[in-house]
Formats: structure tokens, C-alpha cells, sequence
């Protein structure tokens, strides 16, 4: 396994995140348990916005909390100077809990309600990312009715499709995300609100894909987008202040994976907008940019502890562990990779294969196929690198397994931000339809 941003393998051979020793995280905490490397988190923000400077360019870093949204998580963002971007009513909740402040939160999503966008009215967001005619004309409406001034970037399908799994495409025509460029979509989204009197259209944002290791996407995106910026400023005087370029920068799951530096994809965009900003004798808009999993993704690890083997001679050994698809369903939903250590022998020489098993009822639940590890016993401590993003973002209850805890390390300090689930926390909505039957007899019986 890669040793991310503060690892390092301490004198009694065990995994240490943050100066802590994770095999105390596992004994204090329990498992499964989450940790994040906050200073990994810092330096990866140091290095988004560091790259937008050197290129002095006006700019906005948003975290796209979707990767990993808490009370604590949206703290550092505002202590990091950052911008937010949440695509529910429930992550816009949590922003405002937080005390992040409101001018700097952008909300997206392809099927926001009608309640989540009066709630984004009355907050006072800094913008909404307007996906589609349904949701604009509500916007519209809404904005009328209660006179509150909004400003917007609509969202666009330039075209440009990542070199990513499918599922997590979203630049490319046919997309429920965003208007099309190439049918006019994106043009009568525009003439809609150029001259309306509460809404402000700021700009234009696109997102081409997740997971990608290539900054060239990003320059054929920002040219698509000016080829119908220079037909727009040519036909209705229209020029984008905001220029949102999205995220997706890719991460290292396993040794396959191989990210560029965090400043190169800055710079391909914004070398790109400049250029095409200069052919039309135009200043470059503002750049903004949303990465998430480029954030945290490599910032988290999952501690799991090994419980039963299962050795089929001459075929495969399992290990199985106390998480699962519960925690991590990434391997299930997009077989995902990643990499393993035995966090109390990660100096002890590999020499088993095996296959990491979760401990749902369901055969799919495996989070590693093949992985060399030392011969593993009952109790080791299993730790999964990179599991920052749309870990505990994704974690469920299936089987009624309980959501772990997840611990911030820093400095050789270890916080609680989020505690583990009790099995009351299961019922804890729940109501007794039995209870309720009787209650129903008992009230049909005083009536007569």
C-alpha cells in the first residue's frame, strides 16, 4: 500500500497517520473506523489555490462536500479559505450548521425541489447552478413572488466526454445533467435570463467526468465552452463573468492510478481560458473550480479488524472483515480497486494472497479481490488507503449494520467528528405498526 500525505510506518511496524498510531485509534474507537489526515487536506487546498495565483487569475476553490459532508469537514473548508458546493437541501443544512457563511456556498443538482431552492432563497446562497428549464422556471417564479435577487451559472454538456468509468461521466451530450450546447438548450437558457429582474446569470459551468488523469480534457472543455461564448458575446452581447470548470481530478487508489500534480490541471484550464479570452479581446472571467474526492479522497483510510478465513485449496483464500459495502460501496457499485496494509505488521513480509470479503449477506460484498498481505490472524487491524471520498458519504445501514465513527488526526491528536451509530439509532424513527393497531381497537371500542 502507498503511504499518503502524513503516513509514515513507525519503530514497532505499525501504520501511523497524523503522528497517531492507528492501531490505538482501532483499540480506543473500535472498528470499522474511519480517519482522515487533516493535514493532507490542507496542503492538497494549499496547492489548488497557490496554482491559481501564480497564474493571477481571479478564482473560487469550492469543496464539493458530496465527497465527505459533516459539521467538522465543512469547518476546515471555511478555515481553508474555501468556497462550498452542495447538491441537496440536507448538505445545505449542514453548511449553514456549520456556520459556513452563505456567500460562498454554490448549490447544484439535476432535480432540486421546490422547497430546497426557497430554502436556498431565504439562506442567501452565493449562487445556484441552474441544470434545467423545470428547475429555471420555478427559479424564475419563485425569485418574483418573493423578490429576493439570485445569481446563477447554468450548468452545460460541452460535449467532451472523460476517459472515466461510465457512470461517473458527465460531460458528454447525452447526460441528465446541464443543458446542451450543440442543440441550443444552453442559448434559450440565456435569453431567459438576460433581462429577468431578480435572477443574475454570472456565468456558465460545466463537468466533464470524474477520476481523471489527463488535463486535457479540461483544455477541450474551456475551448468548446468559448466557441459558443464568442457566438453568444457576437449575438446578444452576453460574456460570462464566472467561468466554472468543475472537478474530477483524479486520485491514487492503487498503483495502476497515476494523478498529476494538483497545479497542472489548474494550469491547463485557465492557459486555456486565457488564450481563448484574448481572441475575443475579453478579460478572463473568474475560474472556479469544485474538486472533492482531490481533497480528501487520499486524506482517508478505513480501519477494519480481520475475523474469519476461508482457505479453498488451490483456489482463493478469504479474509473476511466487520465492514463492508456498508462503508465503503465503491467496489460493488463501480468495481472500484484499492490497497491494503495490515496496520499492526505492515513491516512483516507479504507473503499470502487473499481476497477481503465485507460481512454482509450478499456475495458481491468484496473490497479487495487480490491483495498481498502478512499471514493475518484473527484480530490484525486491516487499513484501506484512500477511502476519503464517498466512503462514509455512501455508507448505509444494509443488514442493519451500524455507520462507523469517523476520527480527524492531526499533529499527533486525535478528534471525534462523527460517532459511531448505536443499534438505537436504528429504531430511533421507527414506530410500532402493532402498537398503533391497538391503539386504533382501543379508540374503536370508547366510540361505541
Amino acid at each position: 500500500m502507498g503511504l499518503y500525505g502524513t503516513s509514515y510506518i513507525n519503530d514497532f511496524g505499525h501504520l501511523t497517520i497524523g503522528g497517531v498510531d492507528v492501531t490505538e485509534l482501532a483499540e480506543y474507537y473500535g472498528t470499522p473506523l474511519y480517519i482522515y489526515d487533516v493535514k493532507d487536506i490542507r496542503d492538497r487546498a494549499l496547492a489548488f489555490k497557490k496554482a491559481f495565483e501564480q497564474q493571477r487569475v481571479d478564482y473560487q476553490v469550492a469543496y464539493a462536500s458530496k465527497a465527505f459532508s459533516c459539521i467538522a469537514m465543512i469547518e476546515l473548508a471555511e478555515e481553508l479559505g474555501l468556497s462550498l458546493d452542495v447538491c441537496s437541501g440536507g448538505e445545505l443544512f449542514t453548511a449553514m450548521k456549520a456556520g459556513f457563511p452563505a456567500e460562498r456556498i454554490h448549490f447544484h443538482g439535476n432535480n432540486k425541489t421546490p422547497d430546497e431552492l426557497e430554502m436556498a432563497l431565504k439562506e442567501g446562497i452565493g449562487c445556484i447552478v441552474v441544470d434545467n428549464f423545470t428547475e429555471l422556471s420555478w427559479l424564475m417564479a419563485m425569485t418574483e413572488s418573493m423578490k429576493t435577487p439570485m445569481k446563477v451559472l447554468i450548468r452545460i454538456t460541452p460535449g467532451v466526454e472523460a476517459h472515466t468509468h461510465e457512470y461517473i461521466s458527465t460531460g458528454q451530450e447525452d447526460s441528465k445533467f446541464g443543458f446542451d450546447l450543440n442543440s441550443g438548450q444552453a442559448e434559450k437558457a440565456i435569453k431567459m435570463l438576460l433581462n429577468h429582474e431578480y435572477l443574475y446569470l454570472q456565468g456558465v459551468h460545466s463537468h466533464i467526468g470524474s477520476q481523471i488523469f489527463r488535463a486535457e480534457g479540461f483544455e477541450e472543455a474551456v475551448k468548446a465552452i468559448y466557441l459558443s461564448i464568442a457566438r453568444w458575446h457576437q449575438e446578444m452581447g452576453y460574456y460570462p463573468d464566472v467561468l466554472n470548470v468543475g472537478g474530477g481530478f483524479g486520485i491514487r487508489y492503487g498503483e495502476n492510478d497515476h494523478p498529476l500534480p494538483l497545479h497542472v490541471y489548474v494550469d491547463k484550464m485557465v492557459e486555456t481560458a486565457k488564450s481563448e479570452a484574448a481572441k475575443l479581446k475579453m478579460p478572463v472571467p473568474e475560474i472556479w473550480i469544485e474538486p472533492g474526492r482531490a481533497l480528501v479522497g487520499e486524506a482517508g483510510t478505513t480501519l477494519y479488524r480481520i475475523g474469519a478465513r476461508k482457505d479453498i485449496p488451490d483456489v482463493r483464500t478469504y479474509l473476511s472483515v466487520d465492514g463492508g459495502m456498508t462503508d465503503n460501496i465503491r467496489p460493488a457499485l463501480y468495481q472500484a480497486e484499492y490497497e491494503a496494509v495490515l496496520a499492526n505488521k505492515a513491516n512483516d513480509e507479504k507473503t499470502e494472497l487473499v481476497s477481503i470479503a465485507g460481512k454482509c449477506c450478499e456475495s458481491g460484498d468484496m473490497l479487495i479481490w487480490d491483495v498481498k498481505l502478512p499471514p493475518a490472524v484473527q484480530g490484525d487491524i486491516l487499513a484501506v488507503s484512500s477511502t476519503g471520498a464517498y466512503g462514509y458519504a455512501m455508507a448505509n445501514n444494509y443488514n442493519r449494520i451500524l455507520r462507523p465513527a469517523v476520527v480527524f488526526v492531526e499533529g499527533g491528536e486525535h478528534t471525534c467528528v462523527i460517532e459511531r451509530e448505536t443499534f438505537s439509532d436504528l429504531v430511533r424513527h421507527e414506530r410500532s405498526y402493532r402498537h398503533q393497531c391497538q391503539l386504533k381497537d382501543v379508540d374503536s371500542t370508547v366510540n361505541k
